[in-house]
């Protein structure tokens, strides 16, 4: 069993454990706040359990269908789990609404307190455990799962602060007000999730990762790397793919255009905390090269090396070669 499927059946346990504990306290005080706290972890039940099916098929092997391998499944993860919290943010409210026309009693406030203040130490701890390696295995899934544990924490911490609240000054419309607030707290935490996924899968760019493969690139280039240009980053589940062109000169033979690729490849995989796959275009250099090209034994070199450019996620993410970009002396 995979570190990834250990964790998320660590998340799903302790998801039904902590569901059954807030539905006891739901039945004892019939609070409309703790049954908002309690209908989110019917999400976080199902979420979890579809995580452990996509983490299952994120980690098949690439075959003849699936060239780029199943890692996609990750972001249709999220959207389920943002959609699920979404769905639930609207639930919640709508119950939150129906309380304020016909409230109901509230009975044995303070187990009930005490019953959520166990669920929120759980839910914090175990979710940050869960985000802190999901970022460590690269795995998006596990990230979002252990995100929406910690939100299911804070939020009841609110609604504990809020039932004490209550508890003080005896004003029960103060248990629908949190609920209201809850509700639209995690409506807009469904919507974060869902932005994600959708886009992730419209392949949207990740800014911080292009910025960690151009930092890398522009940490260890070489001097027979001219320019890296039109480069893109996708992720396919703990994996990342790269494609870019290099700039190389135009006189080196096909094994040694070769290596110089492979060095790229295997700079970046040495870096990045995830496993990189890159595809690279060899462009050949041209004369308006020479001003910024740094081989200092160049054979057919046409002008004076002028000074060196810097490579920034502005230039590297361009398709062109780097003709026009201000020379660093």
């Amino acid at each position: 069993m995979s570190r990834q499927t250990r964790l998320v059946l660590l998340s799903l346990f302790t998801g039904i454990g902590l569901m059954i504990i807030k539905f006891v306290a739901y039945f004892l005080t019939d609070s409309s706040a703790i049954f908002t706290d309690a209908a989110e972890s019917i999400v976080n039940v199902i979420a979890s359990g579809f995580a452990f099916y996509s983490i299952y098929l994120a980690a098949q092997p690439k075959d003849e269908n699936h060239p780029y391998g199943h890692g996609k499944v990750e972001f249709f993860s999220v959207f389920l789990e943002g959609g699920l919290i979404f769905i639930a943010g609207a639930i919640i409210l709508a119950k939150a609404c129906y309380n304020i026309f016909f409230p109901a009693e509230i009975l044995h406030l303070e187990q009930g307190i005490y019953l959520i203040g166990v669920t929120s130490l759980i839910n914090f701890a175990v979710g940050f455990y869960i985000m802190k390696r999901g970022r460590a295995l690269g795995s998006i899934t596990l990230v979002a799962d252990g995100k929406h544990l910690q939100v299911d924490a804070y939020s009841t911490v609110g609604l504990i602060l809020g039932l004490l609240l209550m508890k003080l000054t005896g004003f029960h419309w103060i248990d629908v007000v949190i609920s209201i607030i809850l509700g639209l707290f995690i409506l807009f935490n469904g919507y974060k999730l869902l932005r994600q996924s959708i886009g992730g899968l419209m392949d949207e760019s990740d800014t911080e990762l292009v910025q960690d493969v151009v930092e890398i690139l522009e940490r260890n280039r070489k001097a027979e790397w001219i320019d890296v240009h039109n480069l893109r980053v996708q992720r396919y589940g703990n994996e990342l793919h790269v494609d870019c062109h290099l700039t190389l000169p135009n006189y080196l033979d096909l094994v040694k255009v070769h290596d110089e690729i492979s060095a790229v490849d295997k700079i970046v995989n040495k870096e990045m905390s995830v496993r990189t796959e890159f595809f690279v275009h060899a462009d050949p250099c041209l004369p308006q090269c020479c001003r910024y090209c740094q081989m200092t034994d160049c054979p057919i070199r046409s002008e004076q090396f002028k000074g060196k450019i810097a490579w920034d996620m502005d230039k590297v993410t361009r398709n062109q070669k780097h003709f026009s970009y201000a020379i660093i002396d």
